[in-house]
């Protein structure tokens, strides 16, 4: 099975629990054994590739400036693409730049997803029983992309994915195992760093550069993962 295999599927869940007007964004980024898989909430018509004109990839957060302010800030964004993501608006993004930025974050070795691919008109609060209808094609991507670790934003998606009550704030800097096709994936839940969560973006940034480091020292240690690392 490959990434585009799922496609119809979110697009047919588009339907019943998505915008009527928008279409799916699906993922974008590294998708053969990248170092970190980033999991999000859901997308919103902000990101510019919702739009059904639209022609190009159909990649988290395109034509948006907050979260690429994240990525260039933990060290996995080129200065000179954050720059020009810095200067563009949301409709002078274009299918190539849309290329370029996701060729950089492919070089990075990340891959960047949501849990839920239903495309809302604005960042309304999805009730979890939504995402849970996403979770097994979540673990499918998972299964195909075979991350290194995986960090999910936020309270709520790192309770879904995790199948436990998760409070980001209880367990900063934590990991717990995630079982995807029998195989162990270690999950680090990390606050919500855009809309609401700008307020905790410096707590994100700080958790993320830890595990950044962590993993790459664990890598080189030869050390199995396990919870509470």
């Amino acid at each position: 099975m490959q990434l585009e295999d799922l496609k119809e599927e979110y697009d047919k869940l588009q339907i019943t629990y998505g915008a009527k007007e928008l279409t799916s964004i699906y993922n974008g980024g590294c998708s053969k054994r990248p170092d970190i898989c980033f999991v999000f909430m859901n997308p919103t018509g902000r990101n510019i590739a919702s739009d059904p004109n639209w022609g190009g990839r159909r990649s988290p957060w395109i034509g948006t400036k907050n979260i690429w302010k994240l990525f260039y800030r933990v060290g996995l964004l080129d200065e000179k693409i954050y720059e020009d993501i810095m200067k563009k608006k949301p409709h002078e993004w274009d299918e190539k730049f849309a290329d370029l930025v996701y060729e950089n974050v492919e070089k990075y070795k990340y891959f960047i997803t949501n849990l839920g691919k239903c495309t809302q008109i604005d960042a309304r609060i999805l009730p979890n029983s939504i995402y849970s209808k996403y979770l097994d094609l979540l673990c499918k991507e998972i299964e195909i992309i075979n991350p290194k670790v995986i960090i999910t934003l936020g309270n709520q998606v790192s309770s879904i994915v995790l199948n436990e009550n998760i409070s980001v704030s209880q367990c900063r800097k934590q990991s717990f195992i995630k079982k995807v096709a029998g195989k162990e994936y270690k999950v680090y839940p990390v606050y919500y760093p855009i809309g609401n969560g700008m307020m905790n973006i410096e707590k994100a940034i700080e958790d993320i550069k830890f595990i950044m480091t962590m993993n790459i020292l664990m890598s080189k240690n030869g050390k199995n993962s396990r919870k509470g690392v």
